[in-house]
């Protein structure tokens, strides 16, 4: 027994100073449960043993406890066997208040194995399963945290202020491996992505910028081949039934008054698919478990924001459990939860302190949703007319916030790594883009762009989803055209990101629209008119969904004008004197400034 090796510690390191006053530590190894283990200098609350001896759980006490080194001992019967060494870290000054992203910001997804390959050598690794094929669509194709860095002036200069990137964790998996979201080892970054301190350089980089990072987080499902999975610490770690059983995907039975128990049942803990075993948020030790690695990387990589995948599939208690505790350690911290359902009154519920979830006595303490409603309609919209399709569609959605408890702190996306490309849909129309995006770029709420729009980029939803997810062009050193750089676009590329340009780094200034009042009228002859107020901040937005151009009577909208007689409009960069009407051209919009 001397020569027994401890495999795993987790979380690998703490910090002193942090609000939470428990810490449970996971010993990893060969029969580790058979030790006593005591410490001098620390104070162990719990010793957890499960039915696998290969783990230990210990809980100390953390409360008061000041950076440095301490030891545990592992003792059979009174022989010490080994000792192990845990590290305390200086905690920085004021972490906990760090502020989160919000309305004010512009978030750019991105899939890191599809946007640049800033390190071809690390492009499949011995260790790793899937190595890099980038003929396969659904392959590896080397994408890394170094080709983001290297990028992140572009990132910049186009007027992002938040990055999303998909999961950077290990996924071992034997296939479909560069989406991260079957993770196999969760304190890790994948290697072919680079580091953990490559992830720290890529958030320190993006603060010298003025911009937020934000971790996409998976606690309903890892991977198969996670390790803890190939060594379950105790048979209900996941959900079993035995074994396998797929969620039936309906979400609405966390609510529904009239469901059944084993519909319930097999939403919650069905496994979203054969790979990826559901996370049994039941059992305590799981739960503590994904509540501690959050807030390590939280502390660890200087985050600004958490994005958690499939929020709704997870059990409501626990991952309200989950979420309070991450904001109780960092009030000022956003997560944004996606819960993919069609209704505001369901999407409402999940949102923290939401009106409809408190007629069940239930808080998932999630401060943002995503707004899958306007999603749906963002197709649609601009391809009909009538009074209750076309633009309308848009009014629809918004008259709805009064379901939500914060309706700007809700994200707003017309497409992600999931859904349909936008410029597919609307089959390479710029105008219908540029109509989309100013809806999205000035409405309440947070907006969210999928890279590659900027530029036009196109994708196919039923060729599968490597079709939406392309490489960047220019992110590759063999690549064709280097679309990051201005001299390297084509015009129909150009077009749109110099639109996109324009529109990003003009809303980074305008307070209006990031915590305005919206004001908006209902669409007639499918123009959308609504304002954004602040103070005495008023911005004008028309949107014209006909073909041709219309002529507004402007004595309606006396009350958004105020005591304004003009204004600057931002994409023509004209002066408009308000008389009686205005004319805007066809599947066009307008953003104007109030002046005088």
């Amino acid at each position: 027994m001397n020569n027994f090796v401890l495999s795993k510690v987790e979380p690998p390191f703490w910090w002193a100073g942090m609000k939470i006053t428990q810490l449970q530590l996971m010993f990893y190894g060969a029969d580790i449960s058979a030790f006593s283990i005591s410490s001098a200098n620390l104070e162990i609350l719990d010793i957890t043993k499960t039915e696998n001896p290969n783990y230990l759980f210990v809980t100390i006490k953390t409360e008061n406890l000041e950076a440095g080194e301490y030891e545990f001992q592992f003792k059979n019967q009174d022989e010490i066997i080994f000792t192990s060494n845990y590290v305390f870290k200086q905690r920085v000054e004021n972490s906990h208040l760090r502020k989160g992203f919000d309305s004010s910001d512009t978030m750019y997804l991105l899939m890191p194995d599809r946007f640049a390959n800033g390190d071809p050598s690390n492009d499949s690794q011995p260790d790793l399963t899937e190595k890099a094929n980038r003929s396969n669509l659904s392959g590896r194709h080397g994408g890394d945290i170094k080709g983001i860095i290297d990028h992140l002036d572009y990132l910049e200069d186009l007027g992002v202020t938040a990055l999303w990137c998909t999961p950077l964790c290990e996924n071992n998996q034997t296939e479909n491996s560069y989406h991260g979201y079957a993770q196999t080892d969760v304190y890790t970054i994948d290697q072919r992505f680079g580091s953990n301190e490559d992830y720290c350089k890529l958030s320190n980089e993006l603060h010298k910028r003025d911009m937020k990072l934000i971790h996409d987080y998976v606690t309903n499902h890892w991977g198969s081949q996670h390790w803890m999975i190939k060594d379950l610490p105790a048979y209900d770690w996941i959900h079993q039934f035995p074994g396998y059983s797929n969620t039936n995907h309906r979400m609405t039975t966390q609510y529904d008054p009239h469901t059944s128990q084993i519909d319930k049942k097999n939403c919650e803990d069905g496994w979203f698919v054969k790979s990826m075993p559901d996370l049994n948020q039941s059992n305590p030790l799981v739960l503590n478990y994904l509540i501690q690695n959050a807030i390590w990387w939280v502390e660890f990589a200087n985050l600004d924001g958490i994005r958690v995948d499939t929020f709704s599939y997870n059990e409501k208690n626990g991952i309200a459990v989950w979420t309070k505790a991450i904001i109780d350690e960092y009030p000022n911290l956003n997560i944004v939860g996606e819960v993919w359902l069609h209704r505001s009154a369901q999407i409402s519920y999940w949102q923290k302190d939401s009106p409809i979830g408190a007629i069940q006595n239930y808080n998932s303490h999630l401060p943002t949703v995503m707004d899958f409603t306007l999603h749906d309609t963002m197709g649609g919209m601009f391809y009909e007319e009538g009074s209750w399709g076309g633009i309308s569609r848009a009014y629809e959605n918004m008259v709805n916030d009064f379901l939500y408890a914060n309706p700007q702190n809700i994200l707003v996306f017309a497409e992600n790594h999931d859904s349909a490309r936008i410029n597919q849909v609307f089959q390479g129309d710029f105008n219908k883009y540029k109509l989309a995006m100013t809806l999205i770029l000035t409405t309440r709420g947070i907006p969210q762009i999928y890279y590659g729009s900027e530029i036009g980029m196109q994708g196919e939803k039923s060729k599968g989803d490597g079709d939406i997810r392309h490489d960047f062009p220019g992110g590759w050193p063999d690549d064709n055209q280097n679309a990051f750089v201005k001299e390297g676009r084509s015009e129909y590329q150009e077009k749109y990101h110099a639109f996109t340009k324009k529109l990003l780094n003009w809303r980074k200034n305008i307070t209006a629209v990031h915590k305005g009042k919206l004001l908006h009228y209902i669409p007639e002859n499918n123009i959308y008119i609504y304002f954004r107020i602040l103070d005495d901040q008023r911005i004008m937005i028309v949107l014209n969904n006909n073909p041709s151009e219309q002529n507004i009577e402007l004595d309606r909208f006396v009350e958004g004008l105020g005591h304004f007689t003009k204004g600057k409009e931002l994409f023509e960069e004209t002066e408009i004197v308000f008389q009686k009407s205005l004319k805007i051209p066809g599947k066009s919009a307008f953003i104007i400034d109030l002046l005088g």
